[in-house]
């Protein structure tokens, strides 16, 4: 779903990482929109992810931070766009036990940044064009941000919109930040924002310091895959072209000042999605195999939290999406990407991280 047969222009912040590039590769292929990807390409955020698609004649690429108020601004006014669908974010929470500051830059003032440029936007001299693509014909900001800003569930129950906010980690709080900036915006200023929560997400073009691909390119190394603590935290696993879709659902379907959750419904331990991996790797490499026995414990993350999941049915109800990834077979088309796509790990990585462990403290 990507809208009417109305072109629009839709700016995409971190449209280099994992779901951006996803996303931006839906969106260019089916080349009904000008797309903008603006990225200031840090370590997750890889032109390579986008290889194929950089001549195409409704696609821009801008160099940029999002932190960058005068860069933002500058983008905004050259190209006037009808949409902002902010991805731009430090994501990995072992990271942000390291070094929150950055957290704190890209996920909160960004934000700020990126809400502003918006509202100045809106409020110039030349307006917005109406586009009845996107429902009552105004601009639409998306923000995009994950389940952790809710905090730890305990054996039963799932986090919904409705959930309050308890984020455990600096990346988590940094998340919770912006979506209280992005709400507050819509309240004070009549900013049309609508603010999006995802599971943990799963798929082609991750970069290799999150769970799935780093278990992957260790067992194909032959090397210890790290389980942190006794491996029972529980996630709820969502296919990356899931969640696009649900993006673009809330984009085009969506109501400003609402809230929508997305989910995969495929609940797993992370000891059961490493066991899963080793046992399709004993199939694509049969000479390691048994991969299990790679498996190492670990010492625990400082304040991981146990489980989430996420109640998706309002979602559903009003967006009309759903999952449709099966998480055995959407894991094992993951694992058969990354090991025909080793070069493309390579040069992401290129000296920035080699698997080592991140978010121990001292």
């Amino acid at each position: 779903m990507s809208g009417g047969s109305e072109r629009l222009c839709l700016l995409i912040t971190g449209g280099a990482g994992f779901i951006g590039s996803n996303l931006v590769r839906r969106l260019v292929r089916e080349g009904r929109h000008l797309i903008v990807n603006l990225d200031k390409l840090s370590y997750a955020g890889n032109l390579d992810s986008l290889v194929g698609i950089e001549v195409a004649p409704l696609y821009r690429f801008e160099h940029a931070d999002v932190a960058d108020g005068r860069a933002v601004a500058r983008i905004m006014e050259r190209y006037r766009p009808d949409a902002l669908l902010n991805l731009a974010a430090e994501t990995h929470v072992d990271r942000s036990i390291e070094g929150p500051q950055d957290f704190i830059q890209t996920n909160v003032v960004g934000t700020t940044i990126l809400l502003d440029a918006v509202r100045a936007y809106l409020r110039g001299p030349r307006g917005v064009r109406a586009n009845a693509a996107l429902g009552d014909g105004g601009f639409r900001f998306l923000q995009v941000s994950t389940d952790e800003v809710f905090g730890a569930l305990g054996p039963v129950g799932r986090f919904s919109a409705a959930s309050p906010y308890r984020p455990n980690s600096p990346y988590a709080a940094s998340k919770a930040a912006a979506d209280h900036l992005a709400r507050a915006f819509g309240r004070t200023f009549g900013l049309p924002a609508i603010v999006t929560n995802c599971t943990n997400n799963y798929g082609p073009h991750q970069f290799p310091e999150k769970l799935i691909p780093l278990a992957i390119l260790k067992a194909e190394n032959g090397r210890a895959i790290p389980v942190y603590g006794d491996g029972l935290q529980v996630r709820d696993w969502l296919h990356v072209d899931d969640h696009v879709d649900g993006l673009l659902a809330a984009l085009f379907k969506g109501e400003p000042g609402e809230t929508y959750v997305f989910g995969g419904e495929a609940e797993r331990t992370n000891l059961e999605v490493v066991e899963l991996i080793c046992t399709i790797m004993d199939r694509c490499r049969p000479a390691g195999a048994p991969h299990r026995r790679l498996i190492e414990h670990v010492d625990d993350r400082p304040g991981h939290d146990r489980r989430y999941a996420m109640d998706i049915r309002t979602t559903v109800a009003r967006l009309g999406w759903r999952p449709t990834a099966r998480f055995e077979d959407g894991l094992e088309a993951t694992v058969r990407w990354y090991l025909d796509n080793l070069a493309w790990c390579r040069r992401v990585q290129d000296g920035s991280y080699r698997g080592e462990r991140l978010g121990l403290l001292a």
